[in-house]
Formats: C-alpha cells, structure tokens, sequence
C-alpha cells in the first residue's frame, strides 16, 4: 500500500502577515538589506526633489540590484519580474513591485555612489573579522561587451564603403536628372535613398574621426617610448664606445593603421582575445583579491588587453584604500604582470611582489621539484632578489595561493552567477557595473563567511 503526501492545489491559503516570516532567520536577503541599511546613502537620497508622486526609497532599489547581481539576476526587466516569483525579491521589496524602467535610470544615475560604497563594505568586512589585508592576488579575465564584433568596422573598410557611398549617391543624382525619361521600380524614392546614404557618410566620417583621434593618442605614448629606448641605446653606445647590437627602434606610425578598428555599438570596447582562442568584443576587468577571505578590494576595468600595464594603477588604489583596513604586505600576480618596472612598482608601495617570470609547468620534473634552493646573489636587483624568493619552499607556498584566490572568484563570477556580459556601454558604465558585480559578490562570500 503506497503512503504519499496529499497533493491538493486548489485549497486556499495566506501568506504570513508580515514578510519578516517569509524567509528563515540567516538568508542572503536579509543579510543584503542589513547591510545596506547600515550604509550611508546619503548622497543617493539627498538628490531626490522631494515633489511629485513617492519615489522608491534608495536602498530599497540598491537592495534589489546588489541580491539581484549576488545570485545571477542583472536584467532590469527580470529583476522587477523576480519581485512577483521570488519570495527573497518580495521580502527585500517590502511585497512592493518598482518597474524595471525606475530600476534601469537608478543604476545608470548612481553608478558613481555605488563605487562610493565599495570602501564601505570593506570596512564593514574588517569589522566583522572577515577580512584580512595581508596577502593579494591580482589578475585579470576578459569580460565581453555590450556589442557585438560584427559590429566593429577597420579604418581600411571604412574608406571602402565611404568610396561606395559616394559612387552610389552620384548614380542616384545622375537617375534623379533623368527621371522623366527613366522608369524606376515601384516604391522606390530616390530623395529617400539619397538621404539614408548622406546619414550613412556622415556616421562613417564621425567613427574615421574617433580612429584617428585614437591614433594620435597612440603616437604620442610611443613617440615617447621610442625617443627613451632611442636615448638608452645612445648612452650605452656612448658609455661603451661601441655600437650597440641589434636593430634601432623603429619610429611610431602617425596615421592609423589598416586594422585600426572601432564598434559602432559600443565605441568603447575592443576587440580582445579570449581564453579558449579567438577574439571578441571585450573589457578587460581587473580584481585584487584578499588571500583566505577571496573578497575584493579593489576592481577596474580597462580597454587593454595586455596586463603589464595595469599593475601600477592597482597599486595606486591598494593605496588609496581607508587606513582603518590595514596595509597587504604580499601581492601575487602571474606572468603577465612581469617587468622590472613593476617589480620596482610593488618596492616603492611597501609590497613584497611574487610575480611569476614566465609560464609555469602543471607537472615538473621530479629532479626540480627536489632541487636545492641556490643561495641568494650578493647585492641583488629587485628583479634578481624576487626570482630568488619564487626559488624558496615559503615563496613557492605563498605563489600557489595565486590560483587559490583570483582565480576562483573569477569562476564564481562568470560560472555560478553567470556574468559574462555586461549590461551597459560606455567605459564609465561598466567601469560601474563591474563595482556593482564585485561588490555583490564580496557581500555574498562575507554571509558565508560571517560567524553564526
């Protein structure tokens, strides 16, 4: 005789009276609104006029965005939708429903104020005892944009449809002059034709424009790079009396090249390669990850795809963060990081650097594996006293954290809660989002984290 539970859908029943009881005592939700609740958001409520219809209290739509991006929802449209079908949206919504169009102009209006709160969070990371500035972890993943590379159009392409444009508005004209004696097809309007090219052109001529400018600002970075390898080589040949070896660096190109590129989408983004081969139309984001906690303290996004430049910039934030969270005395970085410039970066700001000098192997030898440490070279370079501690059992425990800790949280990021994608436009923009991504994912990890 089977004993299943009674299935009965159509008995009525109420929710209980107060949402406190919709959910149990330790949820992520509540965790959420406690925290926000404890922010200062005075510079969001402070800007609203006060007049005209009720506005949905600020940390109530902040509530909504940072669960909302803590557990995969990043669309204004399912956001509103998950406060009718998710009983943690209802609760955080007070069982009020703000549409996605209030919830869209919200986060594009304070984007800024939300990196505001990012040291917040921190501090309150430190208060708990969950956060712990000793040991970071920098690294970097491409994250795609808003656009899609088919949309992205070459400086060389650009001038070929320009050519063709123009052939095809002189062919238009000369069919206008004879058009008494020319039969044209049905429903074709040659002012109107006329007129898409002429927007056509003109769109084309703004994005050569931008190509150009972009160029110039590359000439002068490398201009300034080639006359200081120029005056190096100079003095080496002056010093040593003899001509240096090799080729001479070549002078920078003024104009752009053929394959200078720009996305009629999304003009800030660029064409990037990407793990697993190929290219697409991407950020690169950058994250300092704290070792053992694995919560962020420091994020950006640049249009680089190389990394070697954008530790200096992570440093100057490290450095910037509230005194009150402490001092990392450790950054670890790999490979594409190296360069005796940042080496000397990490010494400047008080960090002890373990950089990887080149790509490791997953199985070395045993015979490396088991070798000796070699003794540490009289009056070492920084570079040279760096490679030296990657040798020691203590360097190489504390590198290995390296895959521990950025990494991971990369993986929670695009493969739990599914952002591989940004929503916005604009480097601004998603300079932003990517606060908020970080941000919502460092106060999911601190509600694990936090003692019972």
């Amino acid at each position: 005789m089977t004993n299943f539970r009674m299935v009965d859908r159509e008995t009525g029943f109420l929710l209980p009276p107060s949402v406190d009881e919709w959910l149990p005592e330790r949820h992520l939700a509540r965790f959420v609104v406690e925290v926000i609740e404890g922010l200062d958001l005075r510079a969001m409520s402070g800007s609203y006029r006060g007049s005209g219809s009720a506005s949905y209290h600020p940390k109530v739509l902040l509530d909504l965005l940072v669960y909302g991006y803590a557990t995969g929802v990043f669309l204004s449209r399912k956001l509103e939708r998950a406060t009718y079908v998710s009983v943690a949206f209802r609760f955080i919504a007070a069982n009020d429903h703000s549409d996605h169009d209030k919830l869209a102009a919200f986060r594009r209006r304070f984007l800024d104020e939300i990196k505001g709160l990012f040291e917040q969070v921190l501090l309150l990371a430190r208060e708990m005892g969950v956060l712990k500035l000793g040991t970071v972890a920098l690294d970097g993943t491409k994250i795609q944009a808003n656009a899609s590379r088919q949309s992205a159009l070459s400086y060389e392409h650009a001038g070929k449809i320009e050519a063709q444009l123009k052939a095809e508005v002189v062919a238009l004209m000369a069919k206008a002059e004879a058009a008494d004696q020319a039969d044209l097809p049905d429903g074709f309007s040659i002012p109107e034709e006329l007129a898409r090219r002429e927007e056509r052109l003109g769109k084309l001529a703004e994005a050569q424009a931008k190509i150009e400018a972009r160029a110039k600002e590359r000439h002068a970075r490398e201009q300034a790079d080639y006359e200081a390898k120029l005056a190096a080589r100079q003095a080496k040949e002056k010093k040593t009396g003899k001509k240096p070896g090799g080729k001479p660096p070549s002078p920078p190109a003024a104009e752009p090249s053929p394959t200078d590129q720009i996305n009629l989408t999304d003009e800030a983004s660029r064409i990037m390669p990407v793990a697993g081969g190929g290219f697409e139309q991407c950020y690169n984001a950058q994250a300092v990850v704290a070792a053992g906690s694995l919560l962020v303290v420091a994020a950006e996004v640049v249009q680089a795809p190389n990394d070697k430049q954008q530790l200096g910039p992570m440093i100057v934030q490290l450095s910037a963060l509230p005194a009150d969270l402490g001092r990392p005395q450790t950054l670890l970085a790999d490979s594409g990081y190296f360069s005796g410039t940042n080496v000397d970066a990490c010494g400047t700001a008080g960090l002890e650097p373990l950089i990887a000098q080149g790509r490791q192997t997953h199985y070395p030898p045993l015979s490396e594996r088991l070798a000796e440490v070699p003794p540490p070279p009289a009056e070492p370079t920084p570079v040279e006293a760096m490679a030296h501690r990657l040798q020691t059992s203590k360097g190489k425990r504390l590198h290995a954290l390296r895959k521990q800790t950025v990494e991971p949280m990369f993986g929670i990021i695009k493969s739990v809660l599914g952002f591989r994608q940004f929503s916005m436009r604009g480097l601004d923009k998603v300079r932003g989002e990517w606060t908020l991504v970080t941000m919502a994912c460092s106060l999911k990890r601190m509600f694990v984290l936090r003692p019972a």
